[in-house]
């Protein structure tokens, strides 16, 4: 045997152990999810006499839904909280239609502030620190608005506390998508990253979601206060490396809260998805640098390589692969009740296309686009 055919040999061994993780791992997480979602009991109840509770919905534009989502603030089947509404300029759009609804609803504790506190380059925490400076109560919700909270919200959120609890997270479960790039969006949203976000909370290493995010107001004040989440890009990641210094665990709620979507373009998607990359870059490189071996590529290349050592026909093989991976993706939305619709292969197929793209765009030396805001790296390197 030569040389070069025991090299092919051992790459062969290589390649068809990548097709094995990764077809694994995708079976793996999804019957993680499936698991968690359709056989544990979802507790409304929790362990005290239900607290008070601060909601602060930062508030910035006229997003898809944006009456709807704000207006279930003030539904919520809990029996003392308040609502703290903030709004950067008051030339904001969106500041009618906060100012009827709270009018709407006399029996709320409701209140709007009006303000921009430029303390670090996450435009979203510049326009929440008002909010937390007067918020009346030890627990704390900060929730986007384009949440759609049901009518258990507050309680879903406490009924996931524990002991050794520092945060309580929900990713957002897309929604209601109009048009081809928001159901790609879904994809995104659904089958891809809550699924490797509830995975990663299974095995004790979870990771903060700025969408939902509940803590007791001590937890941040002895990391230093709310200034501390400027010094990430994110605040989800600053959550993140806060809890994890503080040795307390971070917990998403079964199963995660809606985000209606509405239309989508394609450079909406791109912008958000990008963002994103770069933002778990510059906070996780290590875990980003993993992210190259999720999506359909990677297996699919494998298998077809495969394919070819034994001989068997590539698009059979192909075709075979791609129906396991998506199969299983749609096996999972059904049982998380979302939409299962016929196009679900052509949307998650884009994503996957998109996915390696979006990964050498996330090391790329540049900033993002957030609400309107170019944010340049040095300016959150400066937030540190």
């Amino acid at each position: 045997m030569t040389c070069s055919t025991i090299l092919c040999s051992w790459l062969h061994v290589v390649i068809f152990a990548i097709l094995v993780v990764t077809i694994g791992l995708h079976v793996v997480t999804i019957a993680i999810m499936i698991i968690r979602w359709k056989f544990r009991p979802r507790s409304n109840s929790i362990a005290f006499s239900p607290p008070p509770i601060s909601i602060i919905r930062p508030v910035s534009g006229l997003e898809n839904f944006i009456e709807i989502t704000l207006a279930s603030s003030f539904n919520l089947n809990y029996p003392s909280y308040e609502i703290i509404f903030c709004i950067a300029s008051d030339s904001d759009p969106a500041m009618p239609i906060v100012q009827r609804l709270i009018k709407e609803h006399p029996h709320v504790n409701a209140q709007l502030l009006i303000g921009n506190d430029r303390f670090s380059a996450n435009p979203k925490l510049n326009n929440s620190f008002k909010g937390w400076t007067v918020a009346a109560n030890d627990w704390i919700v900060l929730a986007d608005s384009n949440v759609l909270m049901p009518r258990d919200y507050l309680l879903r959120l406490l009924g996931s506390w524990k002991s050794d609890t520092g945060l309580i997270c929900s990713p957002p479960a897309g929604s209601h998508p109009k048009g081809f790039w928001a159901n790609v969006e879904c994809s995104f949203l659904n089958e891809y990253q809550a699924r490797w976000q509830y995975t990663a909370d299974t095995i004790g290493i979870g990771f903060a979601q700025g969408k939902n995010m509940l803590w007791r107001r001590e937890v941040l004040l002895g990391a230093g206060g709310f200034h501390v989440l400027g010094r990430e890009p994110g605040e989800d990641a600053a959550f993140t490396k806060v809890m994890r210094a503080a040795a307390l665990r971070i917990r998403l709620v079964d199963p995660p809260f809606a985000q209606p979507l509405g239309y989508r373009s394609a450079a909406q998607v791109w912008q958000r998805q990008v963002r994103w990359a770069r933002i778990r870059r510059a906070s996780f490189p290590f875990v980003f640098t993993l992210e190259i071996w999720t999506g359909v590529l990677l297996p699919l290349i494998s298998g077809l390589w495969t394919a070819a050592w034994y001989e068997l026909p590539l698009l059979p093989s192909a075709v075979a692969i791609a129906t396991i991976w998506y199969g299983l993706e749609m096996l999972l939305a059904r049982a998380a009740g979302w939409p299962v619709l016929f196009g679900y292969p052509f949307y998650a197929a884009t994503r996957d296309l998109m996915l390696p793209v979006l990964w050498i765009q996330g090391w790329r030396e540049r900033g993002f686009v957030w609400q309107g805001n170019t944010i340049r790296r040095t300016e959150w390197n400066q937030s540190r």
